[in-house]
């Protein structure tokens, strides 16, 4: 299992420079091996409605849609509270590398904030 930061599906969706990179880690397994935190939909819909509107943040969603969605429970919030207090982390990173953790999945993401921990895969 894998699970990409909300930062690898603009890079894929929005045609970013670290867009290749993030394709090869996101064709290499199938969707279903993709965890994916309900907060990564959150930002990733409100990106790319922001930068290239409605019709192709729908679309990023609904590819997103194809991998496994994960909810944020009781056990994901405390275990991100934890991690925020730890590591400095702003919420939503907080959240999405708490899921990865919760399911032992490696991280890819490119956001700084992240770089260091365990189980990220920084691109």
């Amino acid at each position: 299992m894998i699970s990409l930061e909300s930062y690898g599906w603009i890079e894929r969706f929005g045609g970013g420079p670290k867009q290749a990179q993030y394709n090869r880690v996101i064709d290499s397994v199938p969707p279903s091996q993709i965890l994916t935190s309900v907060v990564t939909i959150y930002e990733v819909y409100k990106k790319a409605k922001a930068m290239r509107g409605e019709h192709v943040a729908l679309e990023a969603v609904a590819a997103l849609g194809h991998t496994t969605l994960v909810a944020v429970d009781q056990e994901i919030a405390l275990a991100a509270a934890d991690y925020s207090l730890q590591h400095g982390l702003h919420f939503s990173d907080a959240l999405i590398y708490a899921t990865a953790r919760r399911y032992h999945a490696d991280l890819y993401t490119s956001d700084t904030a992240l770089r260091n921990l365990p189980q990220v895969r920084f691109i």
